[in-house]
């Protein structure tokens, strides 16, 4: 009998001791697919449409579940802010997931380009403006296409005009706002007084002609010229009038030449 209870005891020690272990063992698996699956839906980006905006979602570390993508550099955070969608068609964007980040740049270019380029191509500044904030955040995205770069700078290119404007009113500005404060610094009784009289008078007259030359840049020759009007066409005179000799008139002999008159016998 102890021959007999002890080995049903240890028949039963050793089922639950590998039960344990299968149990175990199971709930390691387990754990590491709840590991591998919250590792995978972390790196997982997505797209939302939140109150007439693109929102970027990024996947929380656990297997289910995302919230709004917060990059760590905040150089980056502009290009990840939601996105107007101002009537564009993102239905497509948001049943997608991007597995890395270059693969949500490449997705993101054509939504930014769609809103920046009618823009541009306005003459209302404010329109420029916000068309440039678009491809400024397209120029933030790090993983686009070679060919979205080059039609990034296409689009850069045909707005440069606009910028060079834009500097030369800042411009303008700061040279305004620069001879101003001298001024007033030269007549305070500062003690920088004096060097702010010298700086005045030093840089004033050039300042001012710079001043000038650009505003009349800015506010004359690129406004919209005047279409050159055509020369008004000069009338010709008619052709005088050839009187017929009255009849009965002789008509008169031709002058000869002097070759005429050296070969006549």
């Amino acid at each position: 009998m102890n021959a007999a209870g002890q080995q049903g005891f240890g028949y039963r020690a050793k089922r639950t001791f590998t039960r344990m272990i299968v149990f175990l063992l199971i709930l390691g698996l387990g754990g590491a697919v709840v590991f591998l699956l919250s590792q995978l839906n972390a790196r997982t980006f997505t797209l939302a449409l939140m109150d007439g905006q693109l929102a970027v979602m990024k996947g929380r570390s656990a297997p289910m579940g995302s919230v709004p993508y917060r990059p760590g550099d905040p150089r980056l955070a502009d290009a990840y802010a939601p996105i107007p969608v101002e009537g564009q068609d993102v239905s497509n964007l948001v049943l997608q997931k991007f597995t890395e980040r270059d693969e949500l740049d490449r997705a993101l270019f054509p939504l930014l380009e769609a809103l920046a380029r009618p823009r541009i191509a306005s003459d209302e500044p404010a329109r420029v403006d916000q068309g440039l904030y678009y491809l400024r955040r397209a120029e933030k995205l790090s993983g686009i296409t070679e060919e979205q770069r080059l039609t990034l700078q296409k689009l850069m290119t045909d707005v440069a005009y606009y910028q060079a404007r834009q500097k030369l009113e800042d411009a303008r500005r700061l040279v305004s706002d620069a001879l101003a404060q001298l001024k007033l610094a030269a007549e305070s009784e500062s003690r920088h007084a004096r060097s702010a009289n010298q700086m005045l008078s030093t840089v004033s007259p050039s300042a001012r002609e710079l001043e000038e030359a650009l505003r009349r840049a800015v506010h004359t020759l690129s406004g919209p010229q005047a279409e050159p009007q055509p020369a008004p066409e000069t009338p010709v005179p008619p052709p005088a009038p050839t009187t017929a000799p009255p009849e009965g008139t002789p008509p008169t002999p031709p002058v000869p030449s002097a070759q005429d008159a050296g070969a006549t016998p």
